[in-house]
């Protein structure tokens, strides 16, 4: 089939690639001109043939919802805009009202893989109607993982969205206890070798992940990570993971610590330290650190 993709940074430029591996002609437009196929919306739109699919991976918010208002006016009734971006769920519910007025379907797909996707494939949630999913599946079954697993039709417009945030907040949890346990081993004097320690628990035990395989590959590029500074930004889904879970009622202890521990990461020095300190140095004398 033929696809136009919007966005070709770092995950798109790789799922063009993939794609066309498939057979699929991929048409790319990014506003770095030394990437893209093509030099505007217009010109990627005149060059496929309906129905049209175009799949946007662009940053959420401002970023999609301009490129969709112009997909909009571009579009024909019966095309179809895949939204593959980091966008919020309820974004997704205004953006299929948007185009629906004018004949045209939406979908939208959270895509996990990273910049390891080209070779392994891409973890795919997707929501929308039926119609609509079956005009992108060669598209998804193109991106997907070798094997049985890693795509699913999670529900409605907004369930594939919605789906990738939960995994993202599912994913912050991990990462911290991970973080957590490497701290307390380097801190001991007994334990001598934690790279090592990381190492053994890559077979054999029921901790065993992607994401300990990438741990233990940050340390053997730099063993103890005296090169980086102890900063980690966030992209939004762990906020909204949270945010989700107040309105619904559903106690996420483990993954609103892990986003608050992002938050503390970024300060030199605790205003809220200083305050514990001052506070038990009151009450029971406990010397406090001046600067």
């Amino acid at each position: 089939m033929e696809l136009g993709l919007v966005g070709l940074g770092k995950m798109g430029g790789n799922m063009r690639e993939r794609i066309r591996r498939a057979g699929h002609t991929v048409i790319g437009y990014d506003r770095n001109a030394d990437l893209a196929d093509v030099h505007s919306l217009e010109e990627l739109v005149s060059k496929l043939s309906g129905p049209r699919v175009v799949w946007v991976m662009v940053p959420a918010g401002e970023a999609t919802q301009s490129t969709v208002d112009r997909l909009a006016e571009l579009l024909e009734p019966g095309d179809v805009v895949v939204d593959g971006g980091n966008s919020r769920w309820t974004d997704d519910e205004k953006h299929a009202e948007e185009l629906a007025a004018k004949g045209i379907g939406f979908v939208d797909c959270g895509v996990s893989g990273g910049v390891w996707g080209l070779e392994n494939g891409y973890a795919l949630m997707y929501g929308g109607d039926a119609e609509n999913v079956a005009k992108v599946q060669p598209v998804f079954d193109a991106l997907k993982p070798e094997g049985d697993f890693g795509s699913v039709h999670a529900g409605k417009v907004g369930a594939g969205h919605f789906a990738k945030m939960v995994h993202n907040g599912i994913e912050y949890a991990m990462m911290q206890a991970y973080a957590e346990g490497w701290e307390l081993l380097e801190k001991v004097d007994s334990v001598e070798n934690v790279r090592e320690v990381f190492r053994s628990w890559q077979e054999g035990t029921v901790i065993r992940s992607w994401l300990l395989d990438l741990a233990v590959n940050a340390l053997d590029e730099d063993e103890h990570l005296e090169d980086l500074r102890g900063y980690a930004q966030d992209s939004g889904e762990g906020r909204w993971t949270v945010e989700a879970a107040i309105d619904n009622a559903v106690p996420l202890p483990a993954i609103t610590a892990s986003l608050f521990a992002r938050f503390a990461s970024r300060q030199e020095d605790s205003p809220q330290m200083k305050m514990i300190a001052a506070l038990r140095n009151q009450f029971g004398g406990h010397a406090v650190e001046k600067k």
